[in-house]
């Protein structure tokens, strides 16, 4: 009796424990619910969207701190009669409709007329200087100079300010003109272009058409692009938009949302003549440099050592001297401070001054931004050889000058010689013409070289840009003097191997040399 009654005390205590537990858990749980709801039985909560607010009071904003410093500009330029041409209707707006197609006028008498272009700059400076394109303010015809160049303020447009040139670049093709307002004016800010990320929010302000502070906005699609060809190009590198640029907007602001300019509209990529969606600006990094330059002294020196380089390195063409990096020289100026300090066609730059060259846009940024007169270290590779050299730095203007001075009368037509073959050309010996002007122009100490008359679409040759009138100096080092020594050295390349060919090329009424290789197919 006594053990049953221990059982049912020990059972008894074991459900008043029992119910006791569930009932303070229970409490718990209860608390626990009205304090932290379960996620899956609470209300999803509804996505915000962003307020466009924000970003129109942004650009508000920014509109609103620039205009001001952003002018319209107008050129006036007389032209005669013989040089109007049949461009398009209405491109003078003092046009008449019957002498645009008659040309009445005093017979015998050279008719003139005023020919109006638009454009647009920003104030930098308070005293009135102003950034523009050189293209808005500079003569744009060899026979007709800018007579007057017109600028007219924002919120002041009665007012015409005869504007005079400070300075000009044509090579980035910026100009700096100056007004006298008789007051300060409002001056814009310069950014910092190298830190702009693709993505970034823009402004253009400008005057399209002649449409005074017209504002367009857009992201920066594209940074460091290339469009313009040869040499002029190694100066510009410009940055992409999608804001609306038309014409009229050139040399007006492209700004940040910080109100800081970081370009200066310039070009548009078009099959309309008007905005596409694709823009152009000069970095402001360049911008401020030129401008700084202009101001100071009214044009930019550039360094020039006198070598010439092809725009691209390919990885055959620098396995094919024993380099995996650097420029390789196609021809060195006569004269010139590189002659002097010893470098020689088919040398590889490998440095200057300490800092790695890998193209040629680091050769001509490091060299063209040297004091002239300073002298820079060349590091260079010659027969597989690393060697260092000393170089003055000269006036980029008098090196281009001196490479301009070579001239020679256009080619004359010979006999072809086809020869076909993997490299994918027809060849023919030269003429004594020929080869005696190659010979004067390039300083070659004898004639050498067989003419290009064809190139096989899809070939070797037409990959590596060779074209007809393309004269071949050598192949693999091994030099060309007639037909026959080009046909004996093609007949040994096989495919998978590295061709490096020494080709001259005329331009103009020169000739100059480049290296181009590429790995036989």
């Amino acid at each position: 009796m006594n053990s049953d009654v221990r059982r049912y005390v020990t059972l008894l205590a074991v459900l008043i424990a029992l119910g006791l537990g569930i009932g303070i858990g229970t409490l718990i749980s209860r608390g626990a619910h009205r304090n932290h709801p379960l996620r899956e039985n609470a209300d999803p909560q509804p996505l915000a969207a962003p307020s466009p607010e924000q970003l129109s009071n942004s650009f508000a904003r920014v509109a609103e701190m620039v205009e001001p410093a952003v002018v319209n500009i107008n050129t006036e330029t007389t032209v005669s009669v013989s040089d109007r041409g049949f461009g398009p209707q209405g491109e003078s707006p003092d046009d008449d409709f019957f002498n645009h197609f008659f040309h009445f006028g005093k017979p015998g008498a050279p008719e003139r007329f005023q020919r109006r272009s638009l454009g647009s700059g920003i104030i930098l400076d308070p005293r009135g200087y102003i950034l523009t394109n050189y293209h808005v303010v500079m003569q744009r015809h060899p026979d007709a100079p800018v007579d007057r160049i017109v600028v007219y303020l924002h919120g002041d447009e009665g007012t015409r300010y005869s504007a005079r040139i400070v300075g000009a670049d044509k090579l980035t093709d910026l100009a700096v003109i100056k007004i006298d307002a008789g007051r300060k004016l409002p001056a814009a800010q310069f950014g910092d272009s190298s830190s702009v990320k693709v993505g970034d929010w823009v402004l253009a302000i400008g005057s399209p058409f002649g449409l005074e502070s017209t504002v367009t906005a857009g992201i920066i699609s594209a940074k460091g692009r290339d469009i313009v060809p040869g040499i002029e190009g190694q100066f510009k590198h410009f940055l992409q938009t999608d804001a609306a640029i038309n014409p009229g907007n050139s040399g007006g602001p492209l700004v940040d949302l910080a109100g800081q300019v970081i370009g200066i509209n310039t070009a548009i990529a078009t099959e309309q003549g008007s905005n596409d969606g694709v823009g152009f600006a000069i970095p402001s990094d360049t911008a401020r440099a030129v401008y700084n330059s202009l101001i100071q002294s009214g044009k930019v020196q550039r360094g020039a050592i006198g070598v010439t380089f092809l725009d691209q390195t390919n990885p055959a063409l620098l396995r094919s001297f024993g380099a995996d990096h650097g420029v390789v020289v196609n021809n060195v100026e006569p004269g010139s401070p590189a002659e002097r300090a010893g470098l020689k066609m088919g040398d590889v730059i490998l440095a200057i001054d300490g800092r790695a060259v890998n193209t040629g846009d680091d050769l001509v940024q490091i060299v063209s931004q040297s004091r002239v007169g300073s002298k820079v270290k060349v590091d260079f590779l010659r027969e597989g050889k690393q060697m260092t050299t000393s170089v003055e730095v000269a006036d980029r203007d008098k090196i281009v000058a001196q490479q301009q001075a070579s001239l020679g009368p256009n080619n004359p037509k010979g006999a072809p010689q086809d020869s076909g073959g993997p490299l994918g050309v027809s060849v023919q010996n030269l003429s004594p013409e020929q080869a005696s002007q190659i010979t004067k122009s390039l300083h070659l100490p004898r004639a050498e070289g067989v003419m290009v008359t064809q190139v096989a679409p899809e070939g070797f040759a037409a990959d590596l840009n060779i074209q007809t009138g393309d004269v071949v100096l050598s192949i693999n080092h091994q030099p060309v003097s007639s037909v026959d020594d080009f046909v004996r050295i093609q007949s040994t390349l096989r495919s998978g191997q590295d061709v490096l060919l020494l080709v001259a090329r005329q331009t103009g009424r020169a000739f100059t040399t480049m290296f181009l290789a590429d790995t036989l197919r």
